[in-house]
């Protein structure tokens, strides 16, 4: 992907750098990264996002075309999320072991995370805490577990 982890390279308090170099996978690269060098934390927010909504879809995003106007995964994302919560991205291997909230909520998280704009992606933490906080009151709501995608118990996300 873009080069995962490049926000690790900052020393001290260093929130975000420059680099002339710019290598990886271009749909995984952050706007900012691969349009002018500037990579963050948020970088690897946003190439976790298109990870996310690939694993959901079940496509790559450098394969990804749909319709006939050649839409993106991200964009495709975009629609389905605003015209049904992101059902219709799911891959339908995946369909008979997810619930619809499930599955909307990590199109909701991907989507958050692939924001044009760095300000507006979480950071890590803020995504900790939502997944932290969603386990929590998806575990007072339910009583069976999904171990794998063979088994036809239930795991909350």
């Amino acid at each position: 992907i873009s080069d995962f982890g490049l926000a690790r390279m900052f020393q001290g308090t260093h929130f975000q750098d420059n680099t002339r170099r710019i290598v990886g996978t271009l749909g995984y690269m952050s706007p900012e990264y691969a349009w002018t060098g500037m990579f963050s934390e948020k970088s690897d927010i946003y190439s976790f996002g298109v990870m996310l909504l690939e694993i959901i879809s079940g496509e790559k995003i450098s394969r990804f075309i749909y319709g006939e106007d050649g839409k993106t995964l991200l964009a495709y994302a975009w629609e389905s999320w605003s015209e049904n919560g992101g059902v219709d991205l799911l891959d339908q291997d995946l369909a008979d072991s997810c619930h619809q909230s499930e599955i909307g909520r990590c199109v909701q998280i991907g989507l958050l995370c692939v924001q044009h704009e760095p300000v507006d992606r979480p950071n890590t933490l803020e995504l900790l805490s939502a997944h932290h906080h969603y386990i929590k009151s998806s575990i007072a709501k339910t009583t069976h577990i999904c171990i794998a995608h063979t088994q036809r118990k239930r795991i909350p996300f």
